[in-house]
This record gives C-alpha cells, structure tokens and sequence, in this order.
C-alpha cells in the first residue's frame, strides 16, 4: 500500500449477517487485514412485529463489540457501525443504537440509496465495465444498482439504482412457512417478489450486459455449485453462476427440510433457513436482466464503505491544509 494510506474498519449489521472488514486503504486501493462474519439474525420477527428483538440487538452487539476489540488491536484509526434494511425499517433502532453507545464505534443507519450506491463502488472496485448490473440479495432488501467503471480508477458512474424490500429473511418470514416450503408458499412468494423487482428493469433504458451478485446468497450458491468444504473466499470471488445451476439449487434447496438443507456442502448451517427465499430472489433478478449468468463478487459493501470512508478522511485533512493555508 502506498504511504499514505489508513487502516480503517466497517462493520455492516445486516439483516441475517453482521461482517467486519479491516483493510489499508489508500489511493492505490483496498487490502484485507481481516475479514469476519457472523450470523446473528438482526432481523428476526422483525417482519411481522416492526420492531428488532431484544435478543437479536444483543448477538449483535455482542458481535460488534468483538469486532471493534480485534480492530482497534491490529491498530485501525477508526470504526465504522452501518446498519441496513432492518435497522431502517424497524421501529426500535434506537435500541441498537444504545446498545452499540458504550463500544465507541461511529453508528449509522443508512438509507437504501445509500446502501445502493456502496454496494455498488464495493462490487465494482475491480470487476466494473459498462452496462454493470449489482445485485445485493440482503435479508430485508435488495439493492439493484446499473452504472459503469470501477471504483480502484475513479471512472464509477451509476446510472440507476433502487433498494427494494425485498431480502430473504422478509420473504422467508411473509411466504415460507412450511418445512420444507409448500409448491403454493413458492408460487406466492415469487409472484410477491417479480411484482415488486420488475419496475426497476422495467424502468432501464437498455438491457444490462453483465451481472455482479454479491452477499451471501450469491456467495453460498458459488460455493454449494463448487461443493466448497471449507469455504474458500479466492474461489466464490468471481465465479460465474449460470441461471441454470440457481435454477437447479432452488428446486433442490425447495425440496428439503431445514435440516437436510443444513447438510448441503457449501452452505452455512444458520443460512438454511433463508436460503430458499434468498435464492428466488436471486434467480428473479437474474430472469429480469435478459442474463443467463452473473459473476460473484467477495467485494461489497464493506469494500464500498471502507473506500467512502477514506475518501471522507482525506478531503477532512485536505480541508484543514486549506485553512492553514
């Protein structure tokens, strides 16, 4: 990394899944330190009650807290908090925000334009070109971001973008209640889905040329196509993920009770419960470009956010010099 570079940490509390990336960043780029993920299900009951449980606000400070521990030791000058789709939408945010207060970690809960726009430059960093699709299956939302160019050369430029509430833990908690999922809940839950992702491409000017699918529906499809046993970030980052074999997974994943579908080499045993959802999604989205295929990414959001965050920093210090003249 180049000398000017900063250590800096993210953390994003998703719905299903809270993360850590610390990396130097700096203008030559982003290099992992230490990655992290955890299942802590922010959003459990969330749908059906509006309001984050008591015991998901706790897994997930508890999360962070070990996070912000490991960060601060390998030495990053700051840690960054995001909240997503069920911190938006809930009504009890503040809950989490009380329980992150003591951690000393700057809390924010960020818009689904924003979302979007990380998502995006996160995606984007080195896989872009024009006509890029980014597609980020969440557990409360999906962002659907198409623009162009990639963050590491400055040449990003989105051209549409749009969070929908549409994740795999909503689906899961509004259509699929039987174990494993009546042909009727999949029937429903894919109509709900179509209806509220096609305005987005309706809406685009021309087709997408390709696909970029981050997040953990997308990277424990790669690793489930590859039979991964362990999980191998070096090989689900980029792997092309035909719109036959998300076909294929979902009717298999369909047909199994979560318990079977927690034996399934290359997915994460506390993802089996919103698997199928996410999967749907993920196949609607793909059906609704024109593509048959999308490649995935490793690098999302966190990538997105650690970039900003840099870029916040040194406009700060450019700022200052200014001053002093």
């Amino acid at each position: 990394m180049a000398a000017e570079s900063m250590r800096l940490a993210v953390v994003d509390m998703g719905t299903v899944t809270t993360r850590l990336l610390v990396a130097d960043v700096g203008a030559d780029g982003v290099r992992e330190v230490v990655r992290r993920s955890q299942i802590t299900h922010l959003g459990d009951g969330w749908t059906a009650s509006g309001r984050l449980a008591p015991d998901a606000v706790g897994r997930v400070a508890d999360t962070v807290a070990r996070y912000a521990e490991e960060a601060r030791a390998l030495g990053a000058a700051q840690v960054v908090a995001l909240a997503t789709s069920a911190a938006r939408d809930a009504d009890n945010a503040d809950d989490l925000a009380r329980a992150l207060s003591p951690l000393g970690v700057s809390f924010q809960v960020i818009s689904g334009d924003r979302e979007a726009a990380l998502t995006f430059a996160g995606a984007a960093y080195e896989m872009g070109g024009e006509g890029t699709l980014v597609v980020d299956v969440g557990g409360g939302s999906t962002e659907l971001v198409l623009g162009s160019g990639r963050a590491i050369d400055g040449t990003l430029r989105i051209e549409a973008a749009r969070s929908v509430d549409v994740g795999s833990k909503r689906v899961t908690e509004m259509f699929l209640a039987s174990d494993p999922p009546s042909a009727h809940e999949m029937q429903a839950a894919l109509a709900y889905v179509a209806d509220e992702l096609r305005p987005f491409f309706a809406a685009l000017p021309q087709r997408p040329r390709r696909m970029i699918s981050v997040a953990g529906t997308a990277t424990s499809l790669a690793a489930i196509d590859m039979a991964l046993d362990p999980y191998d970030p070096e090989r689900v980052h980029g792997y092309l993920l035909t719109g036959a074999a998300v076909a294929d997974a979902r009717e298999r994943l369909a047909s199994m009770t979560l318990q079977e579908r927690k034996q399934v080499v290359g997915l994460e045993p506390d993802r089996a419960s919103v698997i199928v959802a996410g999967t749907l999604i993920l196949e609607t989205a793909l059906a609704l470009s024109g593509l048959d295929s999308t490649l995935v990414s490793e690098h999302d959001i966190l990538y997105g956010a650690a970039l900003d965050l840099y870029a916040s920093h040194r406009a700060h210090a450019a700022g200052i010099r200014d001053e002093r003249g």
